[in-house]
């Protein structure tokens, strides 16, 4: 697989730190990817877990390192913290390793449009005014994460194609108290706010592109779950990437450039 290059990467909630944080799928897309600039848009360091079970293995160290090496290669890379790596919050204008931090930012694109970049948490009701809720809703997800992955080995064993159990009852729940579009309509409000033409944020792990009352609202999904990730074309437009559904796809492309060598050979 070739490596892309895009002029801006957005990238957040890899909750490094948790055992669900698909970790190798992150370090095979970084692999393949490479930008002039890449936000990392809250959650990437899950503080809430390591503080109540150490759990660091090896390949955490080397998206670390991976990012570290991205940006003495040249790469701008910018940390906007979020509610589970806040101690962040602590260093703005702070660069560690070539890596800068700032609570928000500014991005303007090739095309000259103005993007407020946050990672969405301060929106949230349930995290800004109730933390020992949140902190519940966050263990419920593990467990349900924990329902997934004994489904997902089930589901592999009778030839089924992968199904997440953790989103579909995230989303019914949060569908169900109008979540999503409540905490959409305030982060618009919230660029209007800053005379952008739109917004980039995370948080709520639910990757989209849409026009919402004439704000581009992009939410870069996460890597617990979706894979997903923001990708800023030299021309401006903005391309959400499933690196799930691409690794699913690629052996299947390769199979069928194998097929076609022969037969073009043939024709010859």
């Amino acid at each position: 697989m070739d490596v892309k290059r895009f002029r801006t990467l957005f990238i957040s909630d890899v909750h490094l730190g948790s055992k669900a944080a698909k970790v190798d799928f992150l370090l095979d897309f970084l692999r393949h990817h490479e930008a002039d600039t890449i936000f990392l848009v809250g959650d990437i360091i899950d503080g809430w877990r390591l503080k109540r079970n150490w759990y660091w293995p090896q390949d955490c160290n080397d998206v670390v390192q991976k990012l570290l090496r991205k940006a003495r290669k040249g790469t701008r890379v910018v940390y906007i913290p979020g509610n589970h790596d806040e101690f962040l919050r602590d260093f703005p204008g702070t660069h560690f390793g070539g890596i800068e931090v700032a609570q928000r930012a500014i991005h303007e694109t090739a095309d000259g449009k103005k993007y407020l970049v946050l990672h969405g948490d301060e929106f949230d009701v349930v995290v800004r005014n109730a933390r020992l809720l949140a902190y519940l809703g966050d263990w419920a997800y593990d467990m349900a994460i924990l329902i997934n992955i004994g489904l997902a080995a089930v589901r592999r064993k009778l030839g089924m194609p992968y199904w997440s159990f953790s989103a579909w009852a995230k989303l019914q729940v949060k569908h169900a108290v109008n979540f999503i579009g409540e905490f959409q309509r305030v982060v618009v409000e919230e660029a209007k706010r800053n005379n952008a033409d739109g917004v980039i944020c995370g948080h709520i792990h639910h990757a989209v592109i849409e026009d919402l009352d004439g704000i581009r609202y992009i939410n870069t999904g996460d890597w617990v779950e979706s894979c997903t990730a923001i990708a800023e074309h030299e021309d401006g437009t903005f391309e959400l990437i499933t690196w799930r559904e691409i690794l699913d796809v690629a052996p299947a492309m390769a199979l069928l450039e194998d097929l076609r060598e022969p037969l073009g050979a043939q024709a010859a």
